[in-house]
């Protein structure tokens, strides 16, 4: 369920230096944050709606797709696709939100358009209906690209709506993976998410780092009756700083 997030002046940021921007939010209340509107790259974040998309297109997740040569050309972070190999959508789609594979991350946007500009259109309009009004889309895979921009807001607002959809969440929540192409080559991947395991709750989300977005996050975690959301971008040292942050959340909630 997506909701609107109440920007309130008086919405205390004790965190300063935990990221350029950030958001956190428990229950539905936004307790902390900092420069909540403030227009950053997204980075790999942006692969939440890349995901939404195709899922929302004519989604097989048994059709196999062949590797470009462009595609196993990317940078990292990858599997190792070579070009020629075939796998499927699903698996293409699996390796995109959990290890945040670029390789897999083309494959998947070049089987559903041709090139990029179809993709990123349908990106923007959807950014639109989530109501995503300080963001611009243009790279799927979330590389650093002049006009595409996101702010903690908007994408909470993203975040809520990709964990709507029982795969995604699914696929979020897991540490680690395996795909096999059709050639019959095993290739196995863990979570960029070091949260997943180690913090207690965590059930994902997303993880970006790119030379301009610096280091950005979405964790979701949920104990006993109280949930936690929180957005980071441009962060420094996300790990430690979200696993703190998400733990003063519930503890503060425990003291009401």
């Amino acid at each position: 369920m997506s909701v609107s997030v109440p920007l309130h002046a008086d919405v205390l940021d004790p965190y300063p230096h935990a990221a350029r921007s950030y958001l956190l939010m428990r229950d539905q209340q936004v307790l902390w944050q900092r420069a909540p509107d403030l227009q950053l790259q997204p980075a790999s974040l942006a692969k939440l709606l890349t995901a939404l998309v195709v899922l929302e297109s004519d989604w097989k997740a048994d059709r196999w797709l062949t590797v470009s040569k462009y595609a196993a050309s990317v940078p990292p972070s990858r599997l190792g696709l070579q070009a020629g190999e075939q796998i499927t959508a699903g698996a293409a789609l699996a390796a995109m939100l959990i290890r945040s594979a670029n390789d897999a991350c083309r494959v998947l946007v070049e089987g559903f358009s041709a090139n990029l500009t179809p993709f990123t259109t349908r990106m923007k309009a959807r950014a639109v209906q989530l109501g995503m009004t300080d963001s611009n889309f243009v790279d799927p895979c979330g590389f650093d690209a002049d006009g595409q921009h996101s702010t903690v807001t908007d994408l909470l607002k993203l975040a809520q709506a990709a964990r709507s959809v029982p795969l995604i969440a699914h696929l979020t929540a897991l540490s680690e993976a395996q795909l096999i192409t059709r050639a019959g080559r095993t290739i196995k991947f863990n979570s960029t998410n070091a949260l997943l395991g180690r913090l207690e709750g965590a059930q994902g989300l997303k993880t970006g780092n790119t030379s301009q977005a610096g280091q950005c996050l979405i964790a979701y975690a949920r104990r006993q009756n109280h949930e936690v959301w929180l957005v980071m971008l441009g962060g420094t040292q996300r790990w430690w700083l979200a696993h703190g942050m998400i733990d003063d959340a519930f503890d503060a909630a425990r003291a009401h």
